[in-house]
């Protein structure tokens, strides 16, 4: 038997629950878990706040494992087998279509309609496709990426979502060289977005969060300006990044905080042609008033969103990490690791700011 934390529904307490081992299909893959962390998505499915979410879950969506058992055989995207034994990571997005319009057209798969994601969109009663568990079930299809020599499993989900969604935004800020970053939120997000803001070239990064604990991740890996949102007021804050900025406000803004009034201040902080990526916003926190003319079309303004990552994105962000974890140690985001029968505690600890990144430990 298998144990696994369990998310009846929105509100309850999470359980440890006992599952069967599953029977392995041709090309699947049993992965025991190392690591499966603990995110803000986690908070928002406690309480409720996505849509189409199949409770009872077994909640982690981004997770680190030892490869247990192969069913046939199953490769990754640089065509080596996967083996018994080796340490491997996997895209948590699982059975997009690669047939619908979004797909084959506008090749922006976190849009296909058919997405499932383990610790998200798969029941508990389908098996055990979340990360919160002694062992994961990966299907056939799952795409899975060994960990390069070097990188630890702490290295790998001190990352953890925040690494390959923060490198997407960056992706979709088009920093130049010479740029001013401002960087709103200093939860795992942001701080990978500042540190991805650098190595496109950024001249200066700018970030904005609380509580200390996370402005001081962000200086110790090369921010070079930090404000405390629970010590500067707005006005002040705005006004710190237009001194900064020879009164214009900065080259590129990116919204990482979850908090949609941050929105509006994070307009009035990115300069006249500037660009304003907007990533944090996962689910409803509330409406703003924008002024179409003002705030944007007479400003000549690059407004975007960012939804999710794909898998070139989580590729992509683990070959810069090999190249560069010695500098930036995302390792040392990890603030505590959790049983799984303190799941509970995990779940309040990052929803409270006590952590930078809260994980789990299933292994007993």
């Amino acid at each position: 038997m298998v144990r696994a934390a369990v998310m009846p529904a929105p509100g309850e307490p999470i359980r440890v629950m006992e599952f069967e081992e599953p029977r392995l299909e041709e090309g699947s893959i049993l992965l025991r878990t190392i690591y499966a962390e603990v995110c803000g998505t986690d908070v928002h499915l406690w309480h409720g706040r996505l849509e189409g979410v199949p409770y009872p879950i077994i909640p982690g969506h981004v997770n680190v494992g030892e490869v247990e058992r192969v069913k046939g055989v199953v490769t990754d995207v640089n065509g080596k087998e996967i083996k018994q034994g080796e340490v491997v990571t996997f895209f948590d997005v699982h059975e997009t279509c690669q047939n619908c319009w979004f797909c084959l057209v506008a090749k922006a798969a976190t849009r296909c309609p058919h997405r499932r994601v383990y610790g998200i969109t798969y029941s508990a009663n389908e098996g055990l496709l979340g990360g919160w568990s002694e062992k994961i079930y990966l299907k056939p299809g799952v795409k899975v990426i060994k960990l390069p020599a070097g990188i630890s499993p702490e290295e790998l989900i001190g990352g953890g979502c925040g690494l390959p969604t923060s490198f997407h935004a960056v992706e979709r800020a088009s920093i130049k060289m010479g740029d001013t970053v401002v960087v709103q939120g200093s939860g795992p997000v942001g701080l990978s977005a500042c540190i991805f803001a650098q190595l496109r070239g950024a001249y200066r990064v700018i970030l904005i969060g609380a509580p200390e604990l996370r402005l001081k991740a962000g200086l110790n890996r090369g921010v070079d300006v930090s404000i405390n949102i629970e010590k500067v007021g707005i006005e002040e804050r705005i006004e710190r990044v237009k001194e900064l900025t020879e009164g214009r406000g900065a080259d590129v803004v990116i919204e990482a905080s979850g908090n949609s009034q941050a929105v509006m201040e994070g307009l009035r902080m990115v300069r006249d042609y500037g660009t304003y990526v907007v990533v944090g916003q996962y689910t409803d926190t509330g409406d703003i008033t924008v002024n179409p003319h003002g705030d944007i079309n007479r400003r000549h303004l690059n407004l975007l969103g960012c939804w999710g990552f794909e898998f070139t994105h989580l590729y992509r962000a683990i070959k810069l990490m090999e190249r560069f974890h010695h500098r930036y140690r995302w390792h040392e985001f990890i603030s505590r690791k959790y049983p799984l029968k303190e799941a509970n505690r995990a779940l309040q600890d990052v929803e409270e700011l006590k952590v930078i990144k809260a994980v789990l430990k299933p292994a007993k």
